[in-house]
């Protein structure tokens, strides 16, 4: 296009102004044709070399950090301005490889998390069944059960990590038998299982639980409020206990408040992770493991619920929130 109509004015030019016509204009404009068709020729290669150059930057960046996802390591960002279509990839490629280092991070806390929750037990029994092959101790019934008292451990902990596997599974639709539940009879039953340790515990108890129906599994929830509970009772500083269970929009929203030991408000949704402990330096009981609020969110979770903590440090709210079951 450049050239053409290059050529075309001059030639208007030349035997409009200038009086050129025959052999010396065909001349002329042959000439110019071709110095117009260079200049133009390197003008569209510049313009092709910088448009594709822009396009493919990034896609190379993709493909080597591509190359080390592979190679099992975690690129860096990819920090390249894009718009687009291409933008929009290079944005959703930064996001990908961020959740697969939280991830990989995650993973490696967990086994870090399970080396020291098993390593206690397992040390104590080596240590008792070094000293039994060494001639150091008898088997007498104290020793052995000792050892079974570590071992049960051991196979409450490997139980519980196997419970939080099985409700994260996407098919837990086959595996737990989902049907609608009057969740004001789950509430009922779960606190009347605590009635005494709750009794035991706070001075002043109340409760205000009203009714709905939810589509879940009424076992499950029952171990949510039993963990929720539990935990309560074990960090309890304040001797008060409210629980309210109502309808919230297309809710149904449980809460507990009361006043415990202190939970950082900036740390508060750790307390949901796996083997995550207020006290880091208590001693690993199996009911300490750390996986009681966990197993509880991924209940939740496979409920298509939420479940959190309102905290100022001290005063918490512990809520959970379950989808309503509507009729079609």
């Amino acid at each position: 296009m450049l050239a053409g109509i290059s050529v075309k004015d001059y030639a208007c030019f030349l035997v409009n102004n200038e009086q050129v016509t025959g052999t010396q204009l065909v001349e002329t404009l042959n000439s110019f044709l071709i110095k117009v068709s260079v200049i133009a020729f390197i003008m569209a290669g510049l313009l092709h070399y910088f448009s594709v150059k822009r396009i493919v930057n990034p896609v190379k960046s993709m493909a080597v950090a591509a190359n080390q996802i592979k190679e099992g390591k975690i690129p860096s960002k990819i920090d390249i301005t894009a718009s687009g279509e291409l933008g929009e990839l290079v944005t959703n490629f930064n996001a990908m490889t961020e959740t697969l280092s939280v991830v990989q991070t995650r993973r490696e806390e967990m086994l870090r998390d399970i080396a020291h929750e098993l390593r206690t037990p397992l040390t104590n029994i080596n240590g008792y069944l070094e000293a039994l092959h060494n001639g150091v101790l008898t088997g007498e019934r104290e020793l052995f059960g000792s050892l079974l008292e570590e071992s049960n451990r051991i196979t409450r902990i490997v139980d519980l990590i196997a419970e939080i596997d099985t409700w994260n599974k996407e098919v837990y639709f086959l595996e737990k038998q989902f049907e609608v539940t009057d969740i004001k009879q789950v509430m009922a039953e779960s606190l009347a299982a605590f009635q005494l340790k709750l009794s035991n515990k706070f001075e002043t108890f109340s409760q205000h639980i009203e009714y709905a129906t939810i589509f879940g599994h009424a076992d499950g929830l029952k171990q949510v409020m039993s963990n929720l509970l539990q935990n309560i009772i074990e960090y309890d500083t304040g001797g008060d206990l409210s629980i309210t269970a109502q309808p919230d929009g297309k809710v149904y929203k449980i809460t507990f408040s009361h006043k415990g030991k202190y939970i950082d408000p900036e740390m508060k949704e750790l307390i949901f992770e796996r083997f995550y402990r207020l006290e880091e330096s208590r001693s690993t009981k199996a009911d300490g493991a750390g996986l009681g609020l966990a197993i509880a969110k991924s209940i939740i979770d496979a409920h298509q619920g939420e479940i959190g903590v309102d905290t100022d440090g001290h005063n918490h709210s512990f809520w959970v929130t379950i989808p309503i079951h509507r009729k079609s």
